[in-house]
């Protein structure tokens, strides 16, 4: 799957995900058998998920104006790139010099700033590659979450449903494009700095011709033997590449800058050549390999962009593609719940699994009876503890009960009876929530929160959705 169609993929999941109102339920079943007849149900998920989300765009354009002004439009551009390395160039290029009027203190140019910055940069990535730290740095986050923050602040100023599928989609581009994203960046920052290199190296070269640079060194501490020996070392590569033999001590006395000397009598020409061999060597050429390893990660990554396939949203779709059943146990805890309740269950579960949802409720688990045995339920069944709100959550027995039945297992918690009582607006629920979600945190199971006589479709699918997703890899239904 390459980027353009994973991103089809992913702006449908954040409509579908967040109930818009243009998108209903027989649109998704439609998209489904449409895409299924399209691709076979022997096909692999990823082409049956990218068809369904090429036949569902359209119809959806059709329907939300901003859909369809905006469905095709990516914030990289190679422009980008361009920009870099003008950028890189002009900086170089417009550096008015590297010494005081026209001389050049071989200590202290501009030059080995950059070049020591550079050297530093590698140290770091050698370092990450040591490491095995492959994730992008902070600036290469920090660049990827604002371009696409800035697409939807560029194209929506909605609120509501729309607002919340464009944030929701933002999000999870920025996090599933990060590695495609930082390789781009990394690319264009080693163009750029490639180009300083080179826009020094021309304008130490197009300065030469109209300007006579000369060339001397003065210090405060260092004697003519300690600069001969420093300049050796720094220059060693350039001079064996260039054949331009260094001076020895003798000449680099006669190279120092008496105090308050107007100008120096050698000329910079030879060093203007060694410098730039130094520029060339240690920043151009590894600068532009490194910007040659991250156009092919890049090229690589936007042409295979891995998708989240072990999420509750693509299992679903998969098991739509093979006919799957899905199958959801439920425990309920010290009450049975009615038959709302239990219509409201099968909603839920049916708007996250789909319609090839096989739930089964089992009989109510007493106080005191958390570790009885229970009927087996098929291997890949999700198994789903329903506790009341307002009972107060207790690792001795609710925990026990979630800890028997073992994972997967979700934490359900209806606030039906307890809004009833006290207002859905009581400010005891932020505490009752909270004492439940730490209940699921000590068990490692994720956990929802849902009214089952007033349910909100959406808010309670995009819950579990997110609880599903705290389940453990490999422990998912």
């Amino acid at each position: 799957m390459n980027e353009t169609t994973a991103g089809e993929v992913l702006l449908l999941r954040a409509y579908e995900t967040a109930g818009v109102a243009t998108w209903t339920e027989a649109d998704r079943a439609w998209a489904s058998e449409t895409a299924l007849q399209r691709v076979g149900a022997q096909a692999p998920v990823e082409d049956f998920i990218a068809a369904r989300a090429q036949l569902a765009l359209p119809r959806l354009a059709q329907r939300d104006p901003l859909l369809a002004r905006c469905c095709g439009w990516r914030p990289w551009r190679l422009g980008w790139l361009v920009f870099a390395v003008v950028l890189g160039l002009a900086a170089g290029l417009l550096v008015d010099r590297i010494g005081n009027a026209q001389r050049i203190n071989l200590l202290a140019p501009p030059v080995w700033a950059l070049i020591t910055w550079n050297l530093a940069v590698y140290v770091w990535l050698l370092g990450s590659a040591l490491c095995g730290s492959a994730s992008p740095g902070w600036l290469r986050r920090g660049v990827s979450a604002w371009l696409q923050h800035w697409r939807v602040r560029r194209l929506t100023n909605d609120s509501g449903a729309r607002a919340n599928a464009w944030q929701a989609f933002a999000a999870d581009w920025a996090a599933q494009s990060l590695p495609l994203n930082g390789a781009r960046v990394a690319l264009a920052l080693h163009l750029g700095a490639a180009a300083l290199g080179l826009g020094l190296i021309a304008g130490l070269y197009l300065r030469g011709l109209v300007l006579d640079y000369r060339v001397g060194w003065e210090s405060t501490f260092l004697d003519a033997g300690t600069v001969q020996r420093l300049l050796s070392t720094l220059f060693a590569p350039a001079s064996a590449l260039s054949g331009i033999a260094l001076p020895d001590v003798a000449g680099v006395m006669a190279l120092r800058l008496p105090a308050g000397a107007p100008q120096a009598a050698a000329s910079a020409a030879p060093w203007i050549h060694l410098y730039a061999l130094q520029l060339a060597g240690l920043v151009v050429l590894p600068r532009l390999a490194l910007a040659l390893s991250a156009s092919w990660r890049a090229r690589r990554l936007q042409r295979h962009f891995a998708l989240p396939l072990q999420e509750p949203y693509f299992q679903r779709l998969q098991w739509q593609q093979r006919g799957n059943r899905t199958l959801v146990h439920v425990w309920p805890h010290a009450q049975t719940p009615d038959a709302a309740a239990q219509a409201a269950l099968q909603t839920l579960f049916t708007r996250v699994f789909g319609e090839g949802l096989q739930l089964q409720l089992a009989p109510t688990v007493a106080y005191g009876a958390e570790d009885e045995p229970r009927a087996p339920v098929p291997d890949g069944t999700l198994r789903v503890a329903l506790f009341d709100l307002g009972a107060t959550p207790e690792a001795e027995s609710q925990g026990r009960l979630m800890r028997s039945l073992a994972a997967p297992a979700l934490l359900l918690v209806d606030e039906a009876a307890f809004a009833q009582r006290f207002g859905a607006g009581s400010p005891r629920l932020p505490e009752r929530r909270q004492a439940w979600s730490g209940l699921a945190a000590s068990l490692d199971c994720g956990v929802v929160f849902v009214n089952l006589r007033a349910a909100d479709a959406a808010a309670a699918e995009a819950a579990l959705q997110a609880a599903l997703t705290r389940t453990p890899t490999g422990a998912r239904p």
